[in-house]
Parts: structure tokens; C-alpha cells; sequence
């Protein structure tokens, strides 16, 4: 019996897990750059950089998928460390925001969430709604989830041991917030965690006084989760999840010593235990955000105290990252050729960690920001020159037809990726130099139709980078499909710029050339990356020949 009991939770936790992470999945691919760039403006004031954090946590359900977007930005020197902990104290927040909407009993939504999902995802060919439909199965999935640990919990209830487990958790609290912060840190999700304790409380009848510290440790290894998952990061991004984990341990262990020392109305927070539970939760992470937002500048320099830059320092300095051209199988043609894909991916992650920041440099970037960024192009180029010498001593032996031909379509894209971060460098990023240089911004109507073209060359540049790896050919028709969209929008971004012109917009004016240099640079970054599908669907006989119309 026991043994069925925890085949059934486990089954339930892995589904709640894969189900989160689908809901995250479809968001990320459907207006990743959007959520980007909603973090990146945190760096305006600690008040917004909370509220971003929330919005964020709320759609991805995670605040820890938050907490590495943040570490990302504050490497690039985009997010200072005091402003990442504040988007980190507003991402915990929205998370248990989250658990509040999920613990009401919404099973009848699950067939309609499931009916409407499917038929989006797997009938319609548009992204943004094949990726609607996988957020509303995620969602569906959740409920579903939610559903077996319930029921799989419901056992326990009359079970012997179940009454012993809860009156020790109950009369050891630090006992209990040490297991939640540990199941918190297995199963890598806040959000997970807090919904099955307060499923175990529900139908287990584990009783508040065990469940709350419960909840409180699974703050703290939601928090451990992250200083997990940035530990291979660059010096500015371990700060903040270390910051982050300093300021929701301490307040664990405040909220812990508060609990057991006064008797708590927690009658009063709902009608059932589940629900007061959950109310704990939040008010936990809100007051968290009102007493720590003001202290993140004091946790900023502790952190860079706690943690020193070593490489700055000059006690050691960065390895570069290791090439994947294996000189060692370079005679081997199937070997190689993985190996050289593998380094025009890197090559191409490269080329995307210098467009991503872009609108920003556009928008409001600083010299030494911008300069920062130019420099990336050094090891574009580098991987560059390498890939071709590598491909160029490849080709000296022997090779069937089709490795001779994998290798020429390598080195294609690896001249293409070498353009676009040219493009970005000298072009992108210089017409940002010139625009802070002489204080000129683009009219509010401008800056919105170029940040939707980025948006768009940023999510094609993950979908080329798939297809590079994958060689699928349905991804490839996609993409030449957004190559066409892409020669769409430029013309419709030409006509109303020049509509704005003739209205005699005088932001529009200022920044005439600019604005038409960015469209037209993103437009051809964007064929560059696209190029990658060409080859595949040539073979699968799914190109024309020529876009002209054949003479008479």
C-alpha cells in the first residue's frame, strides 16, 4: 500500500514539474525577448525592478527562471546588483502568486484548457498561438497533477505513522523548514513544493503548525536553487542569487522564530487550512519586498564583500571558453563535422548575446556598454577563422559526397554568422553610439515597431540556432516562412516612417536615418541566420527555384 502511495505522488510531482516547465516553455518561446527586455528596464528603480520580477514570475511561474534571466543581464552589466535583487524579491512574490491562483479548485477548466490547447498547438501554424495552445495544455496539466497528489494523499490521512510524522514536524520547527528547504531544492520549484505541502495539509491532515515551517524552507531552498544553477556563471551573476538566498534565509528564520513564539490567527486567512496555508506564503514573500527592497543597496556591497572578484583583482583571470574544434578527430569526417557544429553554435549564441541588448543600447545604453558589447565581435571573428581552417583541413581527406557537402554548408553559415555580428557591431551598436552622442531617441511609435522587430530576429536566431543542431525540416519551413514575414515588416515599418515624416514627427526627423539603418540591419541579420535552413529543405525538394514569374 505505501509502496503504491509513493509510486502515485511521484508520478504526480514529475507531471506538476513537466508541467510547469511546458507553461515556462511556451511563454519564453512566445515573447522571450519581451520578458527580457520587461527585467532589463529594472535597472530604472528598485520599485520597478520588483514589479518586473513579479510580472515575470507570474507568467513563467518561477521565480527562479527569473532569478538566472537576472544573473544573465547583470553579467552583461545591463543589471547592477542592487537591481537584480530587487527583480529577485519581486520574482518570489509573483511566484506565490501563483500557488494562490493554482490551489482553487479549477478541475472543470481542465477539458476546456485541454480542448482549446491542443487545437491551437498542433492546428494552427502561427508561433506565437502554437505556443498559446502549449501554455493552456501546461496550465491543464498542472490541474490534472494537482488532482493525483490530492488523491494520492488522501491514504495518509488514515495511515498509523502519519499522525507521529505531523506532531514531530510540528513540535520541531527547525526540523521542518531544513526538509522543506530540501524538498524544495530536489524537486528545483517553489511553486511544486508549496502546492503539495498544501495538498498534504488538505487531504493528509497535516496540521499548520508542521506545514508553515514546511513552507518557510521551501523559500529557503527555492533560494538555494539558484545559487545552484548560477554557480558556473561569471562573478556579477553568482551576487545575486547569493544576495537573494541571504535576504529569504534570514526572513525564514525571523518568520520561524515568530511563529513558534506567538499564537498566530491564522483562522483568519481563509476558510480551509489549504488556503491559510497559502496566504502565509504570500505574506511572507510581500513582507520580504517591503522591509528588503530598501536594503538591497547595503546587501549589494555585503554580497561583493562575501564574494570578492578575484579576476578583477588581478588574483586570477578567466579562462576562455574551450574551442569544440576537436584537432583529434579531425581526420574522422563524422566526428568533425559534429565538432564544427558544435562551434558555430557557440558562435552563433555569441552573435545572439551581442544582438539581445540592442534596443537597450538604442534606447538608453552607455559608452561603456555599447564598447563592451562591440567587443564580443573579436571572438566571433576568431571562432570564425577558426571553424574555416578547421573545415578547409577536414576537406585535405577523404570524404563522401554527402560530408563534402555538410562541410561547404558549415562554412557558409559560419561567413553568415561573421557578417551578422559585423552587422550588430558596426552597424547596430555604432548607430547606438551615434544616437547617445548627439541625444537623439526615436518617436514612442518608432521605438515600438523596431523593439517588435527585434523581438522577432531574436526569436528566429533560437530557431535557427534548433535547426543548425537538428536539421528538422518542419523548424527549416518555419524559418524561411519568418524570412518572408521579416521582408513584410521592414516595408511596413519604411511606409509608416515615412507617414511620420510627412506629419513632420520631430523625433522621427532626428532620427530618420538611424531608424531606417536599424530596420534594414535586422532585417538582413535576420536572412543571415536563415540561411541555415536552405540547404535542408533544398534536399527535401521544398524551394523554388526562382521567385519570378517564368517569362512568355
Amino acid at each position: 500500500m505505501a509502496i503504491l502511495i509513493l509510486i502515485k505522488m511521484l508520478g504526480a510531482v514529475m507531471l506538476l514539474l513537466y508541467a510547469v516547465r511546458m507553461v515556462r516553455t511556451g511563454f519564453e518561446r512566445a515573447s522571450g525577448p519581451v520578458l527580457r527586455r520587461t527585467i532589463s528596464k529594472a535597472a530604472s528603480g528598485r520599485v520597478t525592478g520588483a514589479i518586473s520580477g513579479v510580472v515575470v514570475a507570474i507568467l513563467l511561474q518561477s521565480a527562479t527562471a527569473v532569478a538566472v534571466l537576472a544573473a544573465g543581464f547583470a553579467t552583461s552589466g545591463i543589471l547592477t546588483t542592487a537591481a537584480g535583487l530587487a527583480v529577485l524579491l519581486g520574482a518570489d512574490l509573483g511566484s506565490s502568486l501563483v500557488v494562490q491562483f493554482l490551489v482553487f479548485d479549477l478541475s472543470w477548466l481542465v477539458p476546456l484548457l485541454l480542448a482549446v490547447g491542443a487545437w491551437l498547438f498542433l492546428k494552427v501554424e502561427n508561433r506565437t498561438v502554437k505556443q498559446a495552445g502549449r501554455i493552456l495544455i501546461g496550465i491543464a496539466l498542472v490541474l490534472i497533477s494537482l488532482q493525483m497528489i490530492g488523491e494520492s494523499t488522501v491514504p495518509l490521512k488514515e495511515a498509523q505513522f502519519m499522525p507521529q510524522i505531523a506532531s514531530y514536524l510540528a513540535a520541531d520547527a527547525p526540523t521542518a523548514l531544513a526538509v522543506g528547504a530540501l524538498l524544495a531544492f530536489l524537486i528545483h520549484s517553489s511553486v511544486a513544493a508549496v502546492l503539495m505541502i498544501a495538498a498534504f495539509v488538505q487531504k493528509a491532515g497535516l496540521p499548520l503548525e508542521a506545514a508553515v515551517p514546511l513552507v518557510l524552507g521551501a523559500n529557503v531552498g527555492a533560494g538555494a536553487v539558484a545559487l545552484w544553477l548560477t554557480r558556473g556563471m561569471e562573478h556579477k551573476a553568482r551576487l545575486l542569487p547569493l544576495g537573494n538566498f541571504i535576504f529569504r534565509t534570514s526572513g525564514a528564520l525571523v518568520a520561524l522564530l515568530l511563529v513558534t513564539s506567538v499564537q498566530l490567527p491564522f483562522e483568519r486567512l481563509g476558510n480551509v487550512p489549504a488556503q491559510q496555508l497559502v496566504s502565509v506564503h504570500i505574506i511572507f514573500n510581500l513582507a520580504l519586498v517591503l522591509v528588503c527592497l530598501p536594503l538591497v543597496g547595503p546587501m549589494a556591497r555585503l554580497v561583493e564583500a562575501i564574494m570578492p572578484d578575484r579576476s578583477a583583482a588581478g588574483e586570477g583571470e578567466q579562462m576562455p571558453p574551450k574551442s569544440a574544434l576537436d584537432q583529434r578527430v579531425v581526420h574522422v569526417p563524422r566526428l568533425a563535422l559534429a565538432s564544427a557544429t558544435r562551434e558555430l553554435l557557440r558562435m552563433g549564441e555569441e552573435v545572439e548575446i551581442m544582438t539581445r541588448p540592442v534596443m537597450m543600447m538604442l534606447e538608453s545604453g552607455s559608452f561603456e556598454d555599447i564598447q563592451r558589447l562591440q567587443q564580443m565581435d573579436a571572438s566571433v571573428n576568431t571562432i570564425h577563422s577558426e571553424v574555416k581552417l578547421y573545415i578547409a583541413e577536414l576537406n585535405r581527406g577523404e570524404l563522401t559526397s554527402e560530408e563534402a557537402e555538410r562541410s561547404l554548408e558549415l562554412a557558409s553559415f559560419a561567413i553568415n554568422l561573421e557578417r551578422a555580428g559585423d552587422l550588430v557591431s558596426k552597424n547596430l551598436l555604432e548607430r547606438a553610439r551615434e544616437l547617445r552622442e548627439n541625444k537623439i531617441s526615436f518617436s514612442r511609435e518608432g521605438q515600438r515597431e523596431l523593439e517588435s522587430m527585434h523581438d522577432r530576429v531574436l526569436a528566429n536566431m533560437q530557431l535557427a540556432l534548433n535547426v543548425l543542431v537538428s536539421s528538422d525540416v518542419a523548424s527549416a519551413r518555419e524559418l524561411i516562412a519568418e524570412k518572408d514575414r521579416m521582408r513584410l515588416l521592414e516595408k511596413e515599418c519604411h511606409d509608416r516612417h515615412l507617414d511620420r515624416l510627412k506629419s513632420r514627427t520631430p523625433e522621427s526627423i532626428e532620427s530618420s536615418n538611424a531608424h531606417m539603418e536599424v530596420v534594414r540591419s535586422l532585417k538582413e541579420i535576420n536572412s543571415l541566420f536563415a540561411t541555415v535552413a536552405v540547404p535542408i529543405l533544398a534536399r527535401e525538394g521544398q524551394l523554388r527555384e526562382s521567385r519570378l514569374v517564368p517569362a512568355e
